[in-house]
């Protein structure tokens, strides 16, 4: 664990607050937030931005965490917000991110989502195919506007990152082809509904290695220079996200270091620039906490069977996902046992480590999974009937549940039978 978790006496810390005090007030499994990581990240990445002088708005991706308190910690700190769906857009604005601030991206806007975003009057839509483009163009001549355009360009770049978030390949779902670029520009240069405002591009999430950022920044830079001295009135280029985080304690680039790539690739075009993170902002903020239900030992492995499930935390089974796993209490002796982590799901993925050397752990001892504040609640579900985990922040000496824990009765309301059945009986 790294600041602002830490032991202090013996029991982790979260910023002023012992983790355990929380858990005993909110019950097991939760999802806990400092406020204050999610301010230093952003403080840090922006002013890395500003000190290679660069004019940069920065876009928290809601998608990271969308959470209506984290995305509003974040609009206080002046970000914007990118957004993937009119969901994500309607929490934004609701928390009090200005329009003009907002960039909607995502390959499969539907012409709701495209006309509520002109109805906002945001930044910018990040335009992922000539298809997208004409519906745009539609929407906005029904509207009698035109629509501020990034065509989101796909320069064939290997970010060298998990397979499953990957988005800068040619093979990859996302964005124009580069060598397409300049044709589907001049198109959207001729269609009325249309003002081309930029480019943008997006290699990829959880990216650990600059290279591909040099590469792909240079490859966009080119075009952007290129169709701006053709006559294209390109005003900004958005560069996107992906900036990765320590889950293992590996090191790192550091903002700095990424700024400085693209003061040399990018800064020579003189124009504002748009960044999208969201794992670097929100990732290392963020714990799920989790009781130890059983420990089990099999013919051949040990198991800690805890409360939380791959319903609560996806990324181990998607993506074989590294989360380091702590006690709250800090272990008296350095000797280690090696364990299965798993949950309760009936899924034999249900599988948070495997072979995992921990501190020796006995029922109802509680555990911090590292790490989790990005792609965590987010992605969770109710399978199994299990409802979702609750969600506290935490600012200095204070903590706030910023999602409750909904009740059986809670979800079952959600529900309905069809008339021939009767209604739902209520629960004992």
């Amino acid at each position: 664990m790294t600041q602002p978790f830490a032991y202090s006496e013996g029991r982790l810390q979260a910023e002023g607050v012992a983790v355990e005090d929380i858990a005993a007030a909110v019950g097991t499994p939760f999802y806990l937030y400092s406020a204050s990581a999610m301010q230093q990240a952003y403080r840090r990445f922006a002013g890395a931005l500003q000190g290679a002088g660069l004019d940069a708005l920065v876009c928290y991706a809601v998608k990271a965490n969308p959470q209506l308190a984290v995305i509003a910690t974040f609009a206080a700190e002046g970000a914007g917000a990118d957004v993937v769906s009119e969901g994500e857009l309607r929490r934004a604005l609701a928390v009090g991110v200005p329009a003009e601030k907002i960039v909607f991206a995502g390959v499969g806007k539907t012409a709701g989502e495209l006309a509520l975003g002109l109805e906002a009057g945001i930044l910018q839509f990040n335009v992922e195919s000539r298809e997208e483009l004409r519906l745009l163009d539609q929407v906005a001549r029904d509207k009698g506007v035109q629509a501020p355009v990034a065509l989101r360009v796909n320069p064939d770049v290997d970010a060298r990152t998990h397979a499953k978030i990957t988005t800068g390949k040619s093979e990859n779902k996302f964005g124009i082809d580069c060598d397409d670029a300049a044709a589907v520009l001049q198109e959207a240069v001729a269609l009325p509904g249309i003002l081309p405002v930029g480019l943008a591009t997006h290699i990829g999430s959880q990216i650990t290695d600059l290279e591909p950022y040099e590469a792909a920044f240079q490859r966009v830079a080119g075009l952007f220079a290129e169709q701006r001295e053709a006559g294209v009135p390109l005003q900004r280029l958005d560069l996107g996200g992906g900036l990765g985080i320590a889950y293992q304690q590996e090191a790192l680039p550091t903002p700095e270091d990424y700024a400085a790539v693209v003061a040399r690739t990018a800064g020579r075009l003189d124009v504002p620039l748009v960044f999208e993170p969201g794992r670097h902002l929100v990732g290392e903020a963020g714990l799920l906490i989790s009781r130890v239900v059983y420990v089990k030992q099999g013919r051949s492995r040990r198991f800690l069977i805890v409360d939380a499930g791959m319903n609560d935390l996806m990324r181990p089974a998607l993506y074989e996902a590294w989360h380091d796993i702590v006690p709250l209490r800090e272990p008296a002796s350095a000797a280690r046992l090696r364990y299965d982590v798993v949950g309760p799901i009936c899924e034999t993925g249900d599988l948070f480590a495997e072979g995992r050397e921990l501190p020796e752990l006995a029922a109802g001892d509680l555990v911090a999974f590292g790490a989790a504040g990005a792609y965590g609640a987010t992605m969770a579900s109710t399978y199994n009937s299990r409802p979702p985990v609750a969600e506290v922040m935490v600012q200095g000496d204070s903590f706030e549940v910023i999602r409750a824990r909904p009740s059986h009765d809670a979800l079952m309301r959600s529900e309905s039978l069809p008339s021939w059945l009767g209604k739902v009986p209520k629960s004992g």
